[in-house]
């Protein structure tokens, strides 16, 4: 009988193995595809700018673009909070079901919905209902997401399963910046401003049907699992409710710089580049997609590094680079692709050493009971404030000849990061099922 255990172990631990994998990759599938809806907005804000709002003020109108997708941003840590709790309660996988079809609709309806002039300030209001769903549902995915990847990843490689979350983001966001590049090429200016603009709302609703597919096989996660057992049962220790405060408020410091620096070199530079220097549009989305996919791929690598010295390491070296590089790179940007193609792939290279390590740091953070409350409010709350206002405060600095306030304001933030990274304790490697 111990010869036939000892056969029979290993194809069990190779499909729990395959199991966690094919998890890995419904959820990462289904996280890239949000992130692309949601990166979408901010990609086509000129065109929506044109559409959406009175035309002639073209800065007021990009503003009004810009604050609509800072309101997205500020119904996160609602969003986070209220499928916290449903994820913590009644499990990650049916929270990253229902996200996926919220995030679906408000980019249907987004990709269908009269412009200005058809319906006037109704057009405005349908928008920013839209808008509001999606920072809704983006709250909770973004949380879930974050603590599932986590849960699933083994110990000594929480590091790299965990930069999947940020891979699914830079991807998102690359998706749509191709997407963007190619309807701009294949479509003239006219027809960009007239109808173009709808396509990428329109592809994601599709898209979001074979993300759902997938994410219906997923398997719940194992650490999920044996917290409702230990509860079930009353062996769960007491919740520590001051070190699970100290936990959030350090972790919404800690994502600060990272938010800001991250949304300011994927929402707002190409959109600088193209409204203040006067760069060609399809040259600015084809540079950035390439800018993304080089720092895409050095995620995976942060994470690695991150499990073998550390998470505080890699965490304080993103902080000072980027207080070193934010003036230089910001301010060599002009009319002329390359130099935003420069500047944007440094810059997301030390924002991707911050980015990667996000999902096993905040796991990390927080008890299991607790796991995805507590980063769907920090993490939501510090990019809702910190990171959906950073394009927001660079276009109103920037018409008010003042860039060098918004650099200055990127620089303090990610100072806060390293003093908060500087006061966390290492946890590389630990149990989070003890967490």
């Amino acid at each position: 009988m111990a010869l036939n255990l000892n056969v029979e172990q290993p194809p069990r631990a190779a499909s729990a193995a395959a199991i966690r994998r094919r998890s890995m990759m419904a959820s990462t599938v289904g996280n890239v595809l949000e992130w692309y809806e949601w990166s979408a907005y901010a990609v086509f804000a000129p065109f929506i700018a044109k559409a959406m709002f009175n035309s002639s003020d073209p800065v007021s109108a990009l503003l009004s673009t810009l604050a609509v997708f800072a309101v997205g941003f500020l119904m996160r840590p609602l969003g986070g909070i209220v499928f916290g709790r449903i994820s913590d309660v009644k499990g990650r996988k049916f929270v990253l079901i229902t996200t996926m079809l919220m995030m679906a609709g408000g980019s249907l309806l987004i990709g269908l919905m009269p412009t200005y002039g058809q319906i006037g300030v109704a057009a405005s209001v349908l928008l920013l209902l839209a808008r509001v769903a999606q920072g809704f549902a983006h709250g909770g995915e973004s949380a879930t997401a974050n603590t599932y990847i986590a849960e699933i990843a083994p110990h000594n490689k929480r590091g790299q399963w965990g930069s999947i979350v940020f891979v699914a983001i830079f991807g998102g966001s690359v998706l749509a910046f191709s997407i963007g590049g190619g309807v701009t090429n294949v479509l003239s200016d006219t027809e960009v401003a007239e109808w173009g603009w709808r396509i990428p709302f329109l592809f994601g609703a599709v898209l979001a049907l074979a993300a759902l597919y997938m994410r219906r096989g997923m398997s719940e996660s194992e650490v999920f699992d044996g917290q409702q057992e230990a509860q079930a049962v009353n062996t769960a220790p007491p919740l520590d409710r001051k070190k699970v405060v100290r936990s959030i408020l350090m972790m919404i410091g800690m994502t600060s710089g990272i938010t800001a620096a991250h949304y300011t070199w994927t929402s707002y530079a190409s959109t600088y580049a193209i409204t203040r220097q006067g760069m060609d549009a399809e040259g600015a989305y084809w540079v950035t997609v390439l800018a993304q996919l080089i720092a895409l791929a050095s995620l995976p690598l942060w994470g690695r590094l991150s499990d073998k010295i550390g998470r505080r390491p890699v965490l304080i070296g993103f902080a000072v680079a980027m207080i070193l590089a934010q003036i230089p790179l910001m301010s060599m940007i002009n009319s002329q692709p390359w130099t935003l193609f420069v500047a944007s792939t440094t810059a997301l290279l030390i924002v991707g050493a911050s980015g990667a390590l996000l999902a096993s740091v905040l796991s990390e953070a927080f008890p299991t009971r607790i796991r995805t409350q507590g980063i769907g409010f920090a993490y939501s709350f510090s990019v809702a404030i910190f990171g959906g206002t950073a394009p927001y405060l660079n276009a109103l600095f920037n018409s008010w000849s003042l860039g060098w306030m918004s650099n200055v304001y990127i620089m303090i933030l990610c100072a806060m990061t390293g003093l908060v990274v500087f006061k966390l304790r290492e946890t590389k490697g630990i149990d989070l099922k003890d967490a």
